[in-house]
């Protein structure tokens, strides 16, 4: 393993009926402002258990942060932020509330043009605190310092990180996830399996707990995830789910281990480009990652390939190539499609891709930093 620091101030709150802890959480006397999407938590009744646990605050609301979070529309927000003098925020939804909300955080105390934050990496110095309650297990988002935002006029997708923005508390109650459609369930499950796996399939670091961290995540949502689509209301299953998702990102079996986000970074063009979910990006790229990289990932993927898929028989290629089409398979299982051309993608996104992430500079991804543009082609003609 190699030298790391690790530091996680999130307070999380976890399980049946703890929305209403947040009358504890929330500061006295802050001046909030609740941030939402397109009005779910209306339908599904967490509106209006949030607010009745806010009662006494001075409460503003925002809706309308979409699954891929506006830049434009965030910074709608931020005026509110600045005009109502908001000095704490609260997200209520999924990984895009929250990343936005974020954002909103950051931006809302940046001094200069805020989307400097994402596209030149202009560090933050001030930042709104904020809390949240999730309502759509899938990013991590709640307990880490990370978030990516899309700038709809340019067709731009940025990742920024800061410890500023990780949030005060989350609160996570499964049950407030059981109305989820069944695409969106697909979706956070495939989202939390590829982000264990960027972090564990690189190469050998002498790291055998994080090792086993990160399989008995893989193995807990292979086991969780279909038991959670076949029966939405079943809360073992679903907090299950919650938990595997929340523990796949927030820094704990990364720790001084090598990461690869090449699958995340490649996914962020396409879904800039095309529209794409998230996590239809991710079951696209990565088994065309692990197709192309099977060599450079040779050792972790056997060690994949027996310790999560039990493939204990047969040749040493064999055994990658049925670890990389389970994968494949398991995502597919989920709901979520593998192949660009089920998302009605042409075959010349792959020279646009690539040309994108030359043109930002992003010619050295990977753990071993050797994937540019030649090898992104590469990659996204294996998932044509």
């Amino acid at each position: 393993m190699e030298n790391f620091e690790f530091f996680n101030p999130v307070k999380i709150l976890f399980g049946k009926g703890q929305i209403a802890k947040l009358r504890g959480a929330v500061p006295a006397g802050a001046r909030l402002l609740v941030t939402y999407g397109s009005g779910s938590i209306k339908r599904n009744g967490v509106y209006d258990q949030v607010m009745a646990n806010l009662q006494g605050h001075t409460v503003s609301e925002f809706s309308g942060i979409e699954p891929n979070r506006a830049y434009e529309t965030l910074m709608k927000a931020v005026e509110v932020v600045k005009r109502e003098r908001i000095d704490f925020l609260l997200a209520v939804g999924g990984g895009s509330v929250l990343d936005g909300t974020k954002f909103i955080a950051a931006a809302a105390r940046f001094e200069g043009e805020p989307w400097d934050i994402l596209a030149k990496h202009a560090p933050v110095s001030a930042a709104v605190p904020l809390g949240a309650v999730l309502t759509l297990p899938a990013t991590g988002s709640e307990m880490n310092f990370f978030a990516v935002i899309s700038r709809a006029g340019t067709h731009e997708k940025f990742p920024f990180s800061s410890p500023l923005i990780f949030p005060k508390f989350s609160i996570i109650d499964p049950q407030v996830t059981f109305t989820l459609p069944a695409r969106q369930v697909g979706n956070g499950i495939v989202d939390a399996f590829a982000h264990v796996l960027e972090q564990y399939l690189t190469y050998p670091a002498n790291a055998p707990l994080q090792d086993r961290f990160a399989e008995s995540i893989l193995l807990t949502l292979i086991e969780e995830g279909p038991k959670t689509l076949a029966h939405p209301a079943d809360y073992n299953s679903r907090a299950n789910l919650c938990w595997c998702a929340t523990m796949a990102l927030n820094g704990l079996i990364g720790l001084g281990v090598p990461q690869d986000w090449t699958t995340h970074m490649i996914g962020h063009e396409l879904t800039a480009l095309r529209g794409l979910d998230h996590a239809q990006t991710l079951a696209v790229v990565f088994p065309a990652v692990l197709a192309e990289r099977k060599q450079a990932k040779r050792a972790k993927l056997l060690q994949y390939a027996e310790r999560v898929w039990g493939i204990h028989t047969g040749a040493e290629d064999e055994k990658i190539d049925q670890a990389i089409e389970n994968t494949r398979a398991f995502f597919e299982s989920v709901g979520v499609k593998t192949r660009l051309k089920d998302y009605g993608v042409a075959p010349e996104v792959v020279q646009l891709v690539s040309k994108r992430l030359a043109a930002r500079g992003w010619t050295t991804l990977g753990e071993r930093q050797d994937i540019g543009p030649k090898e992104v082609e590469a990659i996204l003609s294996h998932s044509l």
